[in-house]
């Protein structure tokens, strides 16, 4: 819904006054904060000309402008070589709401609304040139991160994912959680390549379904990678997106019928059900089973994404042929 100000009650004491801006949730001034003032006009580039200056090669020496009219935002890509995006869609123009991210080269903007003192000044060119600003946190750490850097909370894979394979990216995008950490691969905002430290076995969509599900902890966009890999795939982003969630949703709904991931299976003694009466990836799944330490153990071990691997061990749970072992 498209944000306006609202009048001021007549007779009380001001209020104070709903202004907008922009937060950068990643790149080097990321934590940094631009307001963005009712009739105001903000042209960036990386012109030191401009009122948001933002130096590095992929931004345009007039790469965009945003101005606020009347408490509506609006979005222009002012003939920019590498695009102006708006929530993963590249624009020409267009208008902005709260909430909305706007990629412009390596920094992701986030539009905020803030309720700010209306007298209050602010230096505008200094903000975005990360100088002056009440809010910024920048730091020594942040200034040295990554081409493009954040936090997942912030910015969610499938969105990072979307704003990628639209802006056709390269390079190697680092999830780390407190627990984890995985990397996909993108070449012209294409999968080439997944994989989850700690689990070599786990194929790449596969590793990628997975990292959906990973809503905590921070990502980087590092430079290309230009090994060549064993089962590469190409796969974009958007069938990562379709089929991930579709499978995260059927898993979900059959997750609560399979044993804790801690407990082990084995054959149930004595096997009545025949064994050649399964097929080949059964036999796997089922090898795998009575070798692996634990359910998630199997998991990793089997060709098959999750989803498949969890419905062929539930299938082999009720005919008989495995059993939980405590």
């Amino acid at each position: 819904m498209t944000k306006r100000f609202a009048p001021k009650p007549s007779g009380s004491e001001p209020s104070p006054e709903l202004r907008f801006g922009l937060r950068f949730i990643s790149g080097k001034y990321s934590g940094g904060e631009f307001p963005i003032g009712e009739g105001q006009e903000i042209v960036i580039g990386r012109s030191s000309e401009l009122d948001m200056v933002l130096v590095e090669e992929m931004v345009s020496r007039k790469h965009a402008r945003i101005a606020l009219s009347d408490g509506v935002i609006n979005i222009e890509d002012l003939g920019s070589t590498n695009g102006t995006f708006v929530n993963g869609e590249k624009v020409e123009r267009g208008t902005l709401h709260e909430g909305d991210r706007v990629l412009i080269g390596t920094n992701i903007l986030k539009v905020i609304a803030t309720a700010q003192d209306s007298e209050q000044k602010h230096d505008l060119k200094s903000v975005a040139a990360g100088r002056v600003t009440a809010r910024q946190r920048m730091s020594k750490a942040v200034e040295e991160a990554p081409r493009m850097s954040g936090s997942l909370e912030e910015i969610p894979l499938p969105d990072l994912l979307q704003l990628f394979g639209t802006s056709r990216k390269n390079g190697v995008l680092v999830l780390r959680t407190d627990s984890r950490e995985g990397r996909i691969y993108l070449t012209e905002g294409k999968v080439r390549f997944a994989d989850i430290e700690g689990s070599p076995n786990v194929r790449p969509l596969k590793a990628c379904y997975r990292m959906l599900d990973w809503h905590k902890g921070m990502f980087a966009l590092d430079p290309p990678d230009t090994r060549e890999f064993e089962n590469p795939v190409d796969v974009s982003a958007q069938e990562i997106l379709m089929e991930g969630f579709r499978q995260q949703d059927e898993f979900n709904a059959l997750r609560g019928r399979l044993p804790a991931l801690e407990l082990r299976l084995g054959l149930k003694m004595p096997l009545e059900p025949k064994l050649q009466d399964l097929s080949p990836t059964e036999l796997e799944l089922l090898q795998n089973a009575i070798n692996a330490p634990s359910v998630e153990a199997v998991f990793d071990l089997t060709t098959g994404t999750d989803l498949e691997c969890g419905q062929a061990v539930l299938s082999l749970l009720q005919r008989g042929y495995l059993e939980p072992v405590g």
